[in-house]
């Protein structure tokens, strides 16, 4: 999966702090002296206050285009990023390192602070479990999960460095070969994995999202099921302590940890060298590396520097982390195609007269990258998974028939033929009954929940316009809120694409505990492969 890089400039997910630039291969601009241009992982957003500090002690400002690992780990592989960037910012190094072509445009890296990834649970739940007078392993965490004595939620492996990391963890922890993992290693964990995955409840994909939602979750703001805990960021779970305090729990076996090294690329100017340097001194001072620790709960890098209090368990054991592209392969594809619980997904699809031309073809395009079509390394894991159900929902005056398929777990390329025909043949003609169609979707989900309804389930909304229909937004919500829990839970993403009413999908989105997409600005298919972090 890793082996097989495109050289194709894509469009970063998220960009902040960044100018209007109409060059996707420069998001923030061109080079200027005392500004360091950097892709990053989005977590690191909450360093902005320290690092305007920073700009004012050192002269030298910081612009961000935020991107996920993988995706990042591809924009360096390919060159892409050298054309945009002089540095590269993410939680760890671990998975361009192990891309040849990606390894090679790394130079020199600054480790500014760490976070290990733990569980966190309700106080309450620690001692009803027992481990609030004991340290206890991965395989004790595990075999609680799989009696379904606790849940939680994850990050999207392919999509967050946390969720990666505690895959990694709890596969390296319970091979206990203390050497880093290999195919067969994986293959003989997996029995202990699913029963630990058989907890997860909750998907997203960014750590500050899943902090979020499990929040709203616990405050009954969000129609979700609650769940008990989450597999997190130490520096995240401290950080949601004001409003939905957790008790870490640091597995006796060891964990993976974030290190956040701000790295330069091999193609970075000697000027652009010189502000890393510069910003590397600043950020390690002993007086930074504690205001980092205090706003944004992360362990310091520098050891003279003590741990804060807050830092229940001071010396961890590091785990050993994946030492070839196809271990990284085989562990992530086994997750979603054999461990975690399946993926149920409906696709309502604006087909209406709008969207003739360019737009329907960004559609078919979009929805046949997921079928595998997309051979680039985030393309490859954002493909429809085994087990998954897929379910899709043209429409346009009204809702056309549904077209429901399963693929396999064996030998999956017949149904994602299909799903590719189906994709391909669509057309665009009538007008926009937005919500009478999202309604009937309804009506397909009860279903399919009625006969499985352990599965992870969502709704993906895609339109390019106003409604036309006669039922109104006014008309859905009332009729959301008089569904039963297990579909009113269920979170519906829609996409902003063309003319879309920004207001009402965000309204959408917010009574559903769903997320809005912005496909405005980039492509469609990039849109749909980012929601497959929070399916």
């Amino acid at each position: 999966m890793i082996r097989r890089l495109i050289p194709a400039v894509a469009t970063l997910a998220l960009l902040a702090g960044c100018s209007d630039e109409a060059d996707p291969s420069r998001p923030v601009g061109d080079p200027a002296p005392g500004v360091l241009r950097v892709l990053a992982g989005s977590e690191l957003a909450d360093l902005q206050p320290v690092l305007d500090e920073a700009a004012k002690a050192t002269g030298i400002s910081v612009k961000f285009s935020f991107t996920g690992t993988i995706e990042g780990a591809e924009k360096v592989a390919s060159g892409a990023a050298e054309q945009g960037f002089d540095a590269v910012w993410f939680s760890s190094n671990r998975y361009l390192e192990l891309v040849p072509e990606a390894q090679k445009r790394l130079g020199t890296p600054a480790k500014i602070m760490s976070s290990p990834v733990v569980l966190g649970l309700p106080e309450a739940k620690v001692k009803e479990l027992g481990w609030d007078t004991k340290r206890v392993g991965w395989s004790e965490i595990a075999e609680a999960a799989g009696a379904q004595k606790f849940t939680y939620g994850m990050t999207d492996p392919s999509a967050s460095n946390s969720g990666f990391s505690a895959l990694v963890g709890v596969a390296a922890a319970l091979s206990g070969s203390g050497s880093a993992l290999d195919a067969n290693r994986i293959n003989a964990v997996a029995p202990q994995l699913k029963q630990f995955f058989s907890a997860q409840q909750l998907s997203a994909g960014s750590s500050g999202w899943l902090s979020e939602a499990y929040q709203r979750r616990a405050r009954g703001e969000d129609p979700g099921a609650k769940v008990d805990g989450l597999i997190n960021y130490e520096s995240v779970l401290l950080s949601q302590n004001q409003t939905a305090p957790l008790k870490l729990v640091y597995p006796s076996d060891g964990v993976v940890t974030a290190d956040y090294p701000l790295t330069l690329l091999t193609s970075a100017t000697s000027e652009a060298r010189e502000a890393h340097r510069k910003l590397s001194d600043h950020l390690k001072s002993a007086d930074v590396q504690r205001k980092i620790m205090d706003t944004t709960h992360r362990r310091p890098a520098v050891p003279q520097v003590q741990l804060d209090a807050k830092f229940a368990v001071k010396d961890l054991v590091e785990l050993p982390f994946p030492g070839s592209q196809s271990a990284v392969d085989g562990l992530i594809t086994t997750y979603f195609d054999q461990l975690r619980r399946p993926s149920r997904t409906l696709y309502v699809l604006d087909t209406s007269g709008s969207m003739q031309g360019d737009r329907i073809e960004s559609l078919r395009q979009a929805l046949v990258g997921l079928t595998g079509a997309d051979e680039s390394l985030a393309g490859k894991f954002n493909r429809f998974h085994g087990r998954e159900q897929v379910t899709l929902l043209p429409f346009n005056s009204s809702a056309r028939p549904a077209l429901k398929y399963e693929v396999p777990k064996d030998d999956p390329r017949p149904v994602l033929d299909q799903i590719r025909n189906t994709a391909t043949s669509l057309d665009a003609s009538g007008g926009t009954a937005i919500y009478s169609s999202l309604r009937g979707g309804y009506d397909v989900l009860r279903e399919q929940i009625d006969a499985d309804p352990d599965r992870f389930t969502s709704i993906v909304l895609m339109t390019d316009g106003e409604n036309t229909g006669s039922e109104g937004i006014d008309n859905f919500q009332l009729f959301h809120q008089g569904l039963p829990q297990n579909l009113k839970g269920i979170p519906i993403f829609p996409v902003l694409f063309g003319e879309s009413a920004t207001a009402e999908m965000e309204r959408v989105a917010k009574m559903s505990g769903g997320k809005v997409f912005d496909a405005r600005s980039r492509s469609l298919s990039s849109a749909f492969k980012e929601i497959r972090g929070y399916q």
